[in-house]
């Protein structure tokens, strides 16, 4: 709960456009650094995006919980009770907004890939009764 806690807390207080740097600089720490959960994870990821470290003790204070729930919900109700993360919502080339969970892809792609791919998130987005398409994983994630 530490760092979603944190990011509540930074989003409570600077908004939501801060969100993306921090998640990335936790998400590099966790991930390709194999960084410990904990207040020096914080502290150094604040750090880096220039925001307050003080922020670090929303993680053991159960004030950012009642967001972070309304938050939450807000993300997974379009799409059910019966899916998870990560979602993604997204405006359809009809302007319909709708919600999908995925993509679990990797390696990321990039450039031009990742263009084809958010293009085929887009076709699919606006095909009328298209609910779902999945595959078996037949290796571990790549990571890079």
């Amino acid at each position: 709960m530490g760092p979603v806690r944190v990011a509540v807390a930074v989003e409570q207080k600077f908004g939501g456009e801060v969100l993306r740097d921090l998640y990335t600089a936790l998400g590099n720490r966790i991930h390709y650094q194999r960084a410990p959960i904990g207040r020096e994870l914080y502290v150094a990821a604040l750090t880096e995006v220039g925001l307050p470290v003080e922020l670090a003790d929303a993680a053991d204070s159960t004030e950012p919980d009642a967001a972070l729930l309304a938050s939450h919900h807000a993300g997974l109700a379009p799409i059910g009770e019966d899916l998870g993360t990560p979602t993604i919502h997204v405006t359809g080339p009809d302007g319909r907004m709708d919600a999908f969970f995925g993509p679990v892809v990797a390696p990321i792609p990039r450039g031009e890939d990742a263009g084809r791919l958010w293009d085929g998130v887009l076709l699919v987005s606006g095909t009328d009764g298209f609910f779902e398409l999945k595959r078996a994983r037949t290796r571990r994630p790549i990571e890079v």
